[in-house]
């Protein structure tokens, strides 16, 4: 059989998780786009390479022997830089290639008014971002079909985990309660983007899934809860028509849906963290929300 070897392009917050969770034997490449981050991406275990929207000799040589490849890398106003650079090496120099993740994000779905949504509800994405990560999304899906390979599209929700979380926001000052009228956000912890990946990896699942929390909440519920497991006063309400907010962290209030994670759930995955109480509980305890550590952490692979 086959050596398993994973490929990442933007192995970043999400890609680092995924690494530090490989099982044993398991070779991992991945993509920064700055050399002052490789000795990050070694401490999770990744060979790291630059990549800057050209491919180089480099990461051909790594793609030649790429048996899974995860993409995590945002689209811009030319489209998917990944596939801009290497749709031909992908499609006709990647002879060990089995499978494809693409992570994207639940925005492709747009509003839904607050109603319960999952894989099979219409995209009806606002223009810019996530229009460009559906279009990225049928970009990859189309090259899988060329290629005969399956492609897993991982819509995530608001990513939190170690050293990114509400513990974090309190301790430095920046956390606040916004509060606007029946606003529910979905969450998803960094390791369980990291297990779903494996996960659909192992089994080579194709298709699109929602990896996301099971609980959408008001986001000044999470900051709440910390605030009480930390054992310190909450920031004050802020009415969400009164606050100040940059245009992107505006426009995230601007869509309100509970997004389920139906189709994940029917292969079998079970959420290590399907709560937002339960992450920070969990994060809590064993101190990992400072980040402090990080590279160290290795989680078992849960197959369900």
């Amino acid at each position: 059989m086959t050596e398993q070897k994973t490929f990442i392009f933007g192995a970043g917050y999400s890609g680092k998780a995924f690494a530090r969770m490989r099982p044993s034997g398991v070779r991992i490449a991945g993509t920064t786009r700055s050399p002052d981050k490789f000795a990050g991406l070694e401490a999770a275990g990744i060979e790291p390479l630059v990549f800057d929207g050209q491919l180089t000799p480099e990461i051909r040589a790594q793609l030649a022997t790429t048996t899974h490849l995860v993409v995590s890398a945002a689209p811009g106003d030319g489209g998917d830089p990944v596939l801009n650079a290497a749709h031909e090496a992908i499609a006709h120099a990647t002879p060990l290639l089995r499978w494809i993740g693409y992570l994207s994000t639940v925005g492709v779905y747009g509003d839904y008014g607050g109603a319960w949504i999952d894989e099979t509800a219409a995209c009806r994405p606002k223009p810019g971002r996530s229009q460009m990560r559906l279009d990225a999304e049928q970009a990859w899906h189309e090259l899988g079909e060329a290629v005969g390979r399956p492609v897993a599209i991982l819509r995530l929700s608001g990513i939190y985990g170690p050293g990114r979380n509400a513990f974090v926001n309190l301790e430095n000052g920046t956390a606040k309660r916004l509060i606007k009228k029946d606003q529910v956000f979905n969450r998803i912890h960094v390791d369980d983007i990291a297990g779903a990946l494996w996960f659909l990896a192992d089994g080579d699942y194709g298709g699109v899934f929602n990896v996301t929390d099971d609980e959408p909440a008001p986001p000044q519920d999470v900051v709440a809860y910390a605030a009480e497991k930390m054992g310190v006063a909450p920031p004050p309400e802020i009415p969400f028509e009164t606050a100040q907010l940059s245009p992107m962290a505006r426009s995230f209030y601007g869509e309100n849906k509970r997004v389920a994670n139906t189709a994940i759930k029917a292969l079998g995955y079970e959420f290590r963290l399907p709560n937002y109480r339960a992450a920070l509980d969990t994060m809590w305890a064993d101190g990992s929300w400072r980040g402090e550590g990080e590279s160290d952490r290795r989680s078992p692979i849960r197959q369900g």
